[in-house]
């Protein structure tokens, strides 16, 4: 699976939000799942002082991701593909 960052902007001021659509993201990438599509709610990021949060999900495709998002209601301004070290090497960095 591929990793998809859903992108979407909240106030500075709003990190409950960042809470609550964790876990609607995350009961939306099971209900998924739980329909035979591939996909794993991984976590969430909120940089504040841009007022922009990410939603990190394993999917089998971005359409899969933007399915999951829009289930979960959020209103996110885009779903792109992003790569990352294994994490067997993150602890060296």
């Amino acid at each position: 699976m591929a990793e998809y960052l859903v992108e979407l902007y909240l106030s500075r001021e709003d990190s409950a939000a960042v809470d609550s659509g964790s876990a609607r993201a995350r009961a939306a990438a099971e209900e998924l799942s739980g329909e035979g599509e591939g996909i794993r709610y991984v976590r969430a990021i909120f940089a504040p002082e841009d007022e922009t949060c990410f939603f990190l999900y394993e999917a089998d495709s971005a359409g899969v991701a933007r399915e999951a998002a829009r289930r979960a209601g959020l209103r996110f301004v885009r779903v792109t593909e992003v790569l990352g070290a294994p994490r067997e090497q993150e602890a060296c960095l």
